[in-house]
């Protein structure tokens, strides 16, 4: 299978099982067009027709060579992969790798589209003890096997209303390392409102990652992301993140933004946050039920698909004024990337990665919190619901009928089964929206790679 596609002034062939990725010309990208379906003479033929300037010993020569890539299994290559695709979690069976330890159920911020119903997930608000949080990194030391990197996210609601116990639970950690021969990394994300002097040195010194959540424009942030009196955030938290930042190097964090029906236009908040000189960005599109105001609609999509054609431009020219930055969906590396187990098999969510409530309940993300059929069981007594964890197994590409035809799936691996369960009813459903949006920051991410790897950068 190939998928083709002219962006940037490129001709781009993906050859989606091998990975190959080829910049052609015109008359080459016609012939590998027409390849596959008719025979040699008649594509010469037609191609002939369209580019009467080339001699017929020229267009035999580009259609060798199209020829050639497909012997050496770099175009039209078979997709044998399927057999494969439950074999990393048969192998990976019992060993978790990672927790979103859930510290606070609760928020000072009132954000309208949340997720996490303001940080409660449906249910009462609650923070995490210092035993729940003991036990749940002695769950993972004890289901983690040879793995010798673990990683700990810290997530909420807001986790800096619970800093103590996070504070605290890192310490724990790094008292158990070497006993149990582990490397913890921890990740932070918050809204920035608690962040101050000594939140910036712990995230420095203890977190490999922080995630600041802002979602660009005064006007745009300060419309959803208001506390509980009504009033914006963004005043309060660019200056905290800047010092954040700037302390740490400009590395190691990511800017994480949400765009709505009221920033389809999102590139503009793009680059507010770049004009802020943060340069490790992420702007997600919101997902939430149909109906709800921030919504993206039909009428939203044209002008989405268009801000990310305009945002690998605009990183392109920042390339070439050596002013670059990171757009989270656009890093991609044509020469390496994830192993093909990892690209059919999927998440790990319910597998090796799992979420802890407040209270020490384990679900499969942070994002099925509350959804008490996914509920696998506690970090007391392990997983019990071995039906649920069994559903989220066997979950792989090659679960959603609908991504058997699609160009992109070893590139999303199937999506992401919060998102499918909660538009479809099934966690093997597709999030059609969604994944008309993913295949289009594909094609822009590979455009730009190709850029870059061409020196046109």
């Amino acid at each position: 299978m190939i998928h083709q596609y002219r962006l940037g002034g490129y001709n781009i062939v993906l050859d989606v099982c091998s990975g190959s990725v080829h910049a052609v010309d015109d008359v080459a990208y016609d012939i590998i067009g027409l390849f596959e379906n008719q025979e040699r003479e008649a594509v010469l033929r037609a191609v002939g027709e369209k580019y009467p300037n080339l001699t017929a010993g020229e267009l035999a020569e580009c259609y060798d060579q199209v020829a050639a890539l497909r012997d050496a299994g770099k175009l039209f290559t078979p997709d044998t992969y399927e057999p494969m695709a439950g074999r990393l979690k048969e192998k990976t069976a019992g060993v978790v790798k990672a927790l979103c330890l859930h510290v606070a159920h609760t928020c000072n911020l009132n954000c309208a589209y949340c997720f996490a119903s303001q940080g409660k997930y449906h249910g009462d608000r609650a923070i995490m003890s210092y035993e729940v949080g003991k036990q749940a990194l002695d769950f993972l030391i004890a289901n983690s096997g040879s793995r010798r990197n673990l990683e700990v996210d810290f997530f909420g609601g807001e986790p800096l209303m619970n800093f103590q116990v996070v504070k605290d639970l890192v310490a724990y950690a790094r008292s158990v390392e070497k006993q149990y021969n582990k490397n913890f990394r921890f990740t932070l994300t918050t809204n920035g409102i608690l962040i101050d002097d000594d939140v910036i040195d712990f995230a420095n010194r203890e977190c490999s990652n922080v995630v600041l959540s802002l979602d660009g424009r005064k006007e745009i942030h300060d419309r959803f992301r208001v506390d509980y009196a009504g009033k914006g955030s963004w005043d309060r938290i660019v200056p905290k993140f800047q010092k954040l930042v700037e302390a740490r190097g400009g590395k190691n964090y990511y800017m994480r933004g949400t765009f709505t029906h009221a920033n389809p236009d999102f590139l503009r908040d793009i680059q507010q946050m770049l004009d802020l000189g943060f340069t490790e960005l992420s702007m997600e599109p919101v997902v939430c039920a149909a109906g709800d105001p921030a919504a993206l609609t039909e009428e939203d999509l044209p002008i989405v698909l268009e801000q990310y054609e305009k945002l690998a431009e605009l990183m392109l020219q920042r390339d070439r004024e050596g002013r670059p930055f990171t757009f989270y969906h656009y890093m991609i590396d044509l020469t390496g990337g994830p192993c093909i187990y990892k690209r059919i098999s999927g998440c790990g969510s319910g597998t090796e990665y799992m979420a802890v409530t407040p209270w020490g309940d384990l679900y499969p993300c942070h994002q099925f919190v509350g959804e008490e059929k996914f509920k696998l069981g506690d970090i007391y007594q392990g997983v019990t619901n071995q039906e649920a964890q069994a559903e989220f197994a066997a979950c792989n590409v090659y679960a959603h009928p609908e991504c058997r035809n699609c160009w992109a799936r070893l590139y999303c691996s199937g999506g992401c089964a919060a998102n499918a369960y909660h538009a479809t009813g099934s966690v093997t459903g597709v999030y059609e929206y969604g994944c008309r949006l993913f295949r289009k920051r594909m094609e822009c991410a590979i455009m730009v790679a190709v850029a870059r790897a061409l020196g046109d950068a």
